[in-house]
């Protein structure tokens, strides 16, 4: 049992302050929730909506069609009417069109509120008549949302969703809501998740020229900023912020940068001379369609190869793509600890969709657990800040401590000093590269989700994880009706990748392989199939089909279904 819920009209119009309060008090009735974002780069005007998917289990995409749409303006009735699915409710923000229900949202919220803002508390309340759901859960979502705006506030906002109940009375329960199921009552976006479990981690300084959709890390973090100790720094460019931050791991503070893919190549240099020193940086990136500006308010998977390949020469890194509100917490805090455990760059690669997708789950932990930053404790005499190790991982002491501790962006000895012998420099260049052995022996496995012998095998990375897992199971559940003549009575699994790099190749050829699958195809969100390349380089994989979508939208289950079905 499920119903998904779209609020569209222009930006300014508080179609994500509707959508985030319902989302708050629907995940308070013990509902499932799952929210997505489609809007404009643009502050004010456009179209722009919100989704919101509630079910009685677990949600872990957004859907093409709604049950319920409600439009604040003409073009967002026209453009969204036909996503409506038939037995559906259009509430409409105006007066004539056929079809809907028109109720006065704004001039409701002047006459007991006494303002326009408040127009989004009369939707929620109508919203919730349709549902048949009880207000006391909207009451108190709205009395933690506003709860710094005064009691004043609070109390007209629920007179004003009340309001917007008795609009909606005569058609009270016209769509049924599925029953509350338990589910967690916290509700996280990705970006959340991102930002806590760094400040929980320990990072202490962050600095960004904020650049969509990475700022919603950014300006988590400058939220939590006070309570976790962490100094925020908006920088002049990318170029000054990665530079910041190879200056501060030196200084042994934990930090990190955020930016999208045309940051990331503004950093490229930046991301070298991390290499070079070997100081633990942390870089979130958030990807968006391109080339140059590209999409700014888009999702793409299109910056998998500038990650890997971002910073002239050759130096180990290690590059997480999580797929779930969940995997964003804990992969942001296995990077942090990748990066200073190994003394290397580590790179979180997620997507708009990611960052501005909301779902409930159990409550992420917010305790301050620091990372162990792997710093010696009283350098020994002699400590040399690049000494040549087996794993190629020096011991990290700090500058001011007893011993000498020399960082330099040149080919460089043992001692930190520049050199230019030939030998010195295979040495380090080895030295460095060997700890590409250890990284990979750490990396994480791909999950494998359905039956573990299965006739066609869907193979994904990052936030594709949501959408192809809804597709395997409606294509399990639909066996040969879903999946066409050719596939009568076929199984269907997925191995989704959270660890992008390095890969264990053989182990990775293994998994596949014991799959036994006679069907094969990767999904990415980009033009060329560059995770697909890469398993193909690497010889993890032979040869597959490729199911790609590139138009700055994501997948949806019900479309990756579909096409696997043709």
């Amino acid at each position: 049992m499920e119903l998904n819920l779209r609020i569209a009209g222009e930006a300014g119009q508080g179609i994500e302050t509707t959508g985030s309060v319902l989302i708050g008090a629907l995940a308070g009735l013990g509902l499932h929730v799952f929210s997505t974002q489609d809007y404009m780069s643009r502050i004010r005007g456009g179209l722009n909506w919100f989704d919101i998917r509630i079910a009685d289990k677990e949600l872990f995409a957004g859907t093409r069609k709604t049950d319920l749409l409600v439009a604040f303006t003409q073009e967002a009735l026209e453009t969204l009417r036909p996503d409506v699915r038939a037995g559906g409710l259009i509430l409409f923000e105006g007066e004539g069109a056929p079809g809907v229900l028109s109720l006065p949202f704004t001039q409701t919220a002047t006459d007991v509120g006494g303002s326009t803002i408040m127009a989004n508390a009369v939707t929620a309340g109508a919203v919730f008549a349709l549902l048949g759901s009880d207000l006391e859960a909207l009451s108190a979502q709205l009395k933690t949302t506003l709860a710094d705006k005064g009691a004043d506030v609070v109390e007209k906002n629920i007179a004003c969703a009340r309001a917007g109940a008795a609009l909606a009375a005569d058609h009270a329960g016209s769509l049924t809501a599925p029953a509350g199921a338990g589910a967690p009552e916290h509700v996280y976006s990705g970006g959340d998740a991102v930002g806590l479990a760094a400040a929980t981690a320990g990072v202490k300084f962050v600095t960004s020229y904020p650049m969509s959709p990475s700022t919603a890390v950014f300006t988590y973090l400058a939220g939590v900023a006070d309570e976790y100790g962490i100094v925020v720094e908006q920088a002049e460019d990318e170029i000054a912020a990665i530079n910041m931050i190879c200056g501060a791991a030196y200084a042994g503070v934990p930090a990190m940068t955020t930016t999208s893919g045309g940051g990331l190549a503004l950093m490229s240099e930046g991301i070298s001379l991390a290499g070079i020193i070997e100081q633990p940086v942390f870089i979130f990136v958030a990807q968006r369609p391109g080339p140059a500006t590209g999409l700014p308010t888009r999702t793409a998977q299109e910056d998998l190869r500038l990650a890997l390949h971002a910073g002239h020469g050759e130096f180990p890194r290690a590059i997480y793509a999580p797929g779930t509100i969940q995997q964003a917490y804990d992969l942001t805090r296995r990077a942090i600890e990748t990066a200073h455990r190994f003394r290397s760059p580590a790179i979180l690669l997620a997507d708009q969709f990611l960052v501005d997708s909301r779902k409930n789950v159990a409550a992420l932990d917010e305790t301050l657990r620091p990372i162990n930053r792997h710093i010696v404790d009283g350098p020994p005499e002699g400590y040399l800040s690049y000494a040549l190790t087996e794993d190629g991982v020096s011991p990290r002491a700090l500058p001011g401590s007893s011993a000498f501790v020399v960082a330099d962006s040149h080919v460089h000895s043992e001692d930190g000093h520049i050199t230019e012998d030939a030998q010195m420099t295979v040495r380090m260049q080895d030295k460095r590269t060997a700890k590409g052995a250890g990284l990979t022996a750490d990396a994480l496995p791909p999950e494998l989700y359905g039956p573990h012998k299965a006739d066609h095998l869907l193979i994904c990375w990052g936030s594709t994880y949501g959408p192809c897992r809804e597709a395997v199971d409606t294509l399990n559940a639909g066996g040969a009706s879903a999946a066409g003549a050719s596939f009568a009575s076929a199984s269907f699994a997925m191995l989704h990748f959270a660890q992008v790099w390095p890969l264990d190749a053989a182990a990775v050829r293994r998994t596949i392989g014991s799959v036994g699958a006679r069907a094969i195809t990767c999904i990415e969100g980009n033009a060329s199939g560059q995770f697909a390349s890469l398993l193909r380089q690497t010889g993890a994989l032979d040869t597959c089909e490729l199911m790609l979508r590139y138009d700055g939208r994501p997948f949806m289950a019900g479309d990756i279904a579909t096409r696997v079905a043709q």
